[in-house]
């Protein structure tokens, strides 16, 4: 898939289309045993982009294996379109897994996104893969203000439809904002989060996959599919 050359009407026709086909229903995204999380890395100035994703056991957060491969990206970085920069590196990596897990979180939006297509649903639309945005910034849709304690949650809503939520996960810790991107509910997404989440600001699934994927950029960690030969619970 290259998106390399597509001119910003164009990225936003493509978002038209694909909003058309999100679904946020799917029976076997209900039940889950395995979560996988997906995060890029790069080299500023470079095009090179390094891409991970991690499997891990849900919810007791046992990794299981990562997949690791890279991508070549000249489409720019603009808020609202960085699936177009990220999703074909990420989709390299995607192939290498021979087993997939039932729901995947993306570093990024889901339908918190002026045309509800965030990288997760971009992702989730391209695969039929059950997806989970969790950015660490707002892009779209207004909430309340939300209390200082963890574990505390507040809706975003565009207007009347409520699109996410805004979760704090650690006390007084800047929160992470919660979306579905494909065949998740609003609320079975904060609930999965909420299940991924430990120590740390970030949730487990994308929080391994960026130090892996650093590591990998690195020259720490190999290309290719790994399976992790004693698995350790990260709670």
């Amino acid at each position: 898939m290259d998106y390399n050359k597509l001119t910003l009407p164009e990225a936003t026709e493509i978002q038209e289309d694909l909003r058309h086909k999100l679904r946020f229903d799917r029976p076997d995204a209900q039940v889950i045993y395995t979560i996988g999380g997906a995060d890029i890395s790069y080299n500023k100035g470079s095009e090179i982009l390094y891409a991970a994703i991690v499997i891990l056991n849900y919810p007791d957060m046992t990794l299981r294996s990562y997949a690791l491969a890279t991508g070549h990206s000249s489409f720019p970085y603009i808020p609202g379109y960085l699936a177009f920069r990220e999703v074909p590196a990420l989709l390299n990596a995607w192939s290498l897994l021979p087993v997939r897990p039932d729901v995947l979180v993306l570093d990024g939006q889901g339908i918190l996104h002026p045309r509800q297509m965030g990288i997760a649903s971009h992702f989730g639309v391209l695969t039929g893969q059950a997806t989970i945005g969790c950015a660490k910034n707002s892009l779209y849709g207004r909430h309340a203000d939300l209390a200082r304690f963890k574990g505390s949650s507040t809706p975003i809503v565009d207007g009347v439809k409520h699109i996410g939520h805004l979760l704090r996960t650690k006390e007084a810790v800047k929160p992470v904002f919660i979306s579905p991107g494909y065949g998740l509910s609003v609320n079975k997404s904060l609930e999965v989060i909420r299940q991924s989440t430990g120590r740390y600001r970030i949730p487990e699934p994308t929080r391994l996959a960026h130090n892996i994927v650093n590591d990998f950029r690195t020259g720490k960690l190999n290309p290719g599919y790994h399976e992790v030969e004693q698995p350790l619970s990260l709670f």
